[in-house]
């Protein structure tokens, strides 16, 4: 019998023309008896949700429908303040409109919710995208240093940690896979796959709209381990990417790098945004992150030579100062 203990807002976010990916994610979400409503906060699509929903018959789904893109944060943020403000939902779990979880991953979420000790407002729970080595790495044992709150790094480089970073590809290459962990703590998380209670929105808030995408779900979710709560990661529990995430098919050639390669107002937003929130929480020595910062510039100012991607250096440049000044919000086209 399902655990009906908990009632469950799923929470998600539209765009553009993903009507493919949305209904599948709805028509699954609605076999779950625990899901009392589906909040779809719609994005300025070009076609329309409403009419696509209602075909579904079924009055659990609510859309939200804004006359331009507000960007994941100001998406999620209306869906987590009307969750909040306008349901009796125990709980809200967020998805992406292409996060197909598995049948049995919200009953197993709740079940785990009890196990795990920690009032409603001390612990958020986490479903495992198993596209993302980082949190298989994780899930396994390995610890969230490797990858999150690098001190001092400058996306992601740390000239202090070559060596270690060496060891680590090793041990990739030569070691061998080891069970999942029952659980794993996360600093922060993505939003999509995330379980909290209603009353830890009381105390972490809702999105910052200013980081408009990309970077909104770290600053987010890192509010929660901020405020003493702990973020778990439930191997048991997974989420499939029925659509394939921006760059994740990207070759690496010689004197190439996907900064440049890909840039797109995608990359941009992803960098500034990064660059703000590294600065504020992974930052200790400015020397070091200077330092940092200098080496790997110069070496994709080498790169950007050799490979003819002089203008999109410079945007990134643009980006990166524009991260450090805290200058956020919708950008203008011609940044990208």
């Amino acid at each position: 019998m399902a655990n009906i203990k908990y009632k469950v807002c799923v929470l998600t976010v539209t765009y553009a023309n993903r009507w493919q990916f949305l209904e599948q994610v709805l028509n699954r979400l609605l076999s779950l008896a625990q899901v009392t409503q589906v909040v779809v906060v719609n994005n300025a699509s070009v076609y329309s949700v409403d009419t696509k929903v209602a075909g579904l018959n079924n009055n659990r789904v609510t859309v939200l429908n804004n006359t331009e893109n507000i960007g994941s944060a100001g998406g999620y943020k209306q869906a987590i303040e009307y969750a909040y403000l306008q349901t009796d939902a125990d709980m809200v779990w967020l998805l992406d409109d292409d996060n197909l979880p598995d049948e049995h991953a919200l009953a197993t979420l709740l079940t785990r919710w009890d196990e795990i000790a920690g009032a409603n407002n001390k612990k958020a729970l986490y479903c495992l995208r198993e596209d993302r080595l980082p949190h298989v790495k994780i899930a396994r044992g390995e610890s969230p240093e490797r990858y999150y709150l690098v001190p001092d790094n400058f996306m992601g480089f740390s000239v202090f940690n070559i060596l270690k970073n060496r060891g680590y590809k090793k041990n990739d290459r030569f070691g061998k896979d080891v069970p999942y962990k029952d659980k794993a703590v996360m600093p922060y998380v993505p939003y999509g796959g995330l379980l909290m209670h209603r009353s830890l929105i009381e105390v972490i808030g809702y999105p910052d709209e200013q980081f408009f995408v990309y970077v909104d779900d770290s600053e987010y979710t890192y509010r929660i381990t901020q405020s003493g709560a702990t973020i778990w990661l439930i191997p048991a529990c997974k989420v499939i990417d029925v659509d394939t995430s921006q760059g994740i098919n990207y070759q690496a050639k010689p004197f190439h790098s996907h900064l440049l390669d890909l840039w797109s107002f995608r990359t941009y937003y992803s960098v500034r945004n990064r660059m703000y929130f590294y600065a504020k929480v992974a930052g200790s020595s400015a020397f070091v992150f200077g330092l940092n910062k200098s080496l790997y510039l110069f070496y994709l100012w080498v790169v950007s030579i050799l490979s003819g991607k002089r203008g999109e250096y410079s945007k990134l440049v643009s980006a990166v100062n524009d991260g450090l000044r805290g200058k956020l919000g919708k950008a203008t086209p011609e940044k990208f």
